[in-house]
C-alpha cells in the first residue's frame, strides 16, 4: 500500500491545511469522518460499507493536507485478519475450481494482464510517463506487490502508487455499486453484535499461526505473502476440520476500517501534483480495463453459468484485499472469486518483470 512513512523531503517542507494539526487530532478527524460516511452506507445496505466509508474519509483528509499514514505493522495485521476471514468461507473446492476450468480461467487472467499492459504501453507512447513506470502502474496485480516490484526495477514509485491506488478506488467503488444495485446488499452489522463472545483460545492460536505464516511469506518474498500464505494455510486447516476459525466482529470491523484508511490516506496533495499530467490517461485506462473486465465476466456467465457479481468480482483488476472484503460482504462464490484473483496475482508476478522490460523497450 502507499508508503507508511514520510520521506525526508516531506518532513522538511511546511504542511498546509490539516498537516498543521497534531497527529492525534488528524486521526480523530479521520475517525469522525469515517463514522459519518460509513453509517449511511451501512444503513443503505452497501456491501463493504465498513471499507468504503473509511476509504472516502481517508481521501478527504489526505487531500486536505493530512500527513498521517497507517503504520506498516497495522497493514500487516490487516492482511492476516482478512486472510483468516476469507479462509473461513473457502471450501476444499478452491483448488478444484481452477483445475476444472483452468483453460478458461487462464484465458481470462492473461486477457486482463494483456489489456492492462497495452494500457501502460499506450500511456508510455504518449511520452507522459516513462515506459517502466507506466507499465508497472497499469499492471493488474495486487497494488502493494506491484509497487514493491516497480521500485526494484527503477520505476517512479510515487507515480506507480498513484496509478495503482486510483485503480483500487475506482474498482472497489464500482464493484460496491454493482453489488448494491444488483441486489447483493450486504447485511448490516449492528454495533451490539460486534462484541459477541467467541472462543478465545482457538482465536488466539489462529492469530498466532496467521501472523507467523505472514512473517514467513514476507521473509520468503512471496508476492502478497502476508495475505496469501496465511490464507492458504488457514484454508487447508479449516477445510480439513483441523481448526474452526471464528473471528469476532469487532476485529473484522477494525480490519476493514484500517484497510480503508490505508488506501485513502495515500492520495496526498504531493502525489496528485506529481501525477497531474498522468491523471486523465490513467482514468481512461482504468475505465477501459473495468469495461473489459465486465466483458470477461459476461463470458464466464455464459460459459460457466456463475452469477453476475461473482463473475465481475473474479475478473475485477485489483486489489486483492479490497475485492476479498467486497466478496465476503456479498452473496457470491468466494472460492471462485479468490481462485481467479490469486491466479492473476501469481501470474503477473512471475511474468511482470520480463513483460515490463519487453514492453518498455518498445514503447
Amino acid at each position: 500500500m502507499p508508503p507508511a512513512s514520510r520521506t525526508p523531503s516531506d518532513s522538511l517542507s511546511p504542511h498546509p491545511g490539516l498537516g498543521r494539526l497534531p497527529v492525534a487530532l488528524q486521526w480523530g478527524l479521520v475517525a469522525i469522518l469515517s463514522a459519518a460516511t460509513t453509517v449511511p452506507l451501512e444503513a443503505a445496505g452497501f456491501p463493504a460499507a465498513l471499507l468504503m466509508g473509511p476509504m472516502l474519509a481517508g481521501i478527504v483528509v489526505a487531500l486536505c493536507g493530512g500527513t498521517i499514514r497507517l503504520p506498516r505493522i497495522f497493514f500487516f495485521v490487516v492482511q492476516v485478519v482478512l486472510a483468516l476471514m476469507i479462509a473461513t468461507m473457502v471450501s476444499e473446492d478452491f483448488v478444484g475450481t481452477f483445475a476444472q476450468n483452468w483453460p478458461l480461467m487462464l484465458l481470462v487472467v492473461l486477457s486482463v494482464i494483456g489489456v492492462s499492459t497495452l494500457s501502460g504501453w499506450l500511456i508510455a507512447r504518449t511520452g507522459i510517463l516513462p515506459g517502466t513506470t507506466a507499465i508497472w502502474g497499469s499492471s493488474a496485480g495486487a497494488a502493494s506487490t506491484m509497487m514493491v516490484m516497480a521500485e526494484a526495477y527503477g520505476a517512479d514509485i510515487r507515480l506507480v502508487a498513484f496509478m495503482q491506488y486510483l485503480r483500487v478506488v475506482f474498482v472497489a467503488s464500482f464493484a460496491t455499486l454493482v453489488a448494491h444495485f444488483g441486489g447483493h446488499d450486504g447485511a448490516a452489522v449492528l454495533p451490539h453484535a460486534w462484541f459477541e463472545p467467541v472462543p478465545l483460545l482457538p482465536l488466539a492460536a489462529m492469530l498466532v499461526i496467521g501472523v507467523l505464516a505472514g512473517v514467513i511469506g514476507q521473509r520468503l518474498r512471496i508476492p502478497a505473502g502476508a495475505f496469501l500464505v496465511p490464507f492458504a494455510l488457514a484454508s487447508v486447516l479449516n477445510s480439513a476440520g483441523t481448526v474452526t476459525i471464528v473471528l469476532p466482529q469487532w476485529l473484522l470491523v477494525a480490519a476493514f476500517t484500517l484497510l480503508g484508511w490505508n488506501i485513502g490516506l495515500g492520495f496526498t496533495r504531493a502525489i496528485l501534483l506529481h501525477a497531474r499530467r498522468a491523471l486523465l490517461p490513467t482514468v481512461v485506462s482504468i475505465i477501459a480495463l473495468i469495461s473489459f473486465s465486465g466483458l470477461l465476466a459476461g463470458l464466464l456467465i455464459l460459459v460457466l453459468g456463475v452469477d453476475p457479481l461473482t463473475a465481475y468480482l473474479a475478473t475485477s483488476p485489483g486489489g486483492l484485499d479490497s475485492i476479498a472484503v467486497i466478496a465476503a460482504s456479498s452473496k457470491v462464490d468466494i472460492a471462485f472469486v479468490m481462485t481467479l484473483q490469486t491466479a492473476r496475482l501469481i501470474l503477473v508476478t512471475l511474468i511482470g518483470p520480463w513483460l515490463a522490460r519487453f514492453v518498455a523497450d518498445r514503447a
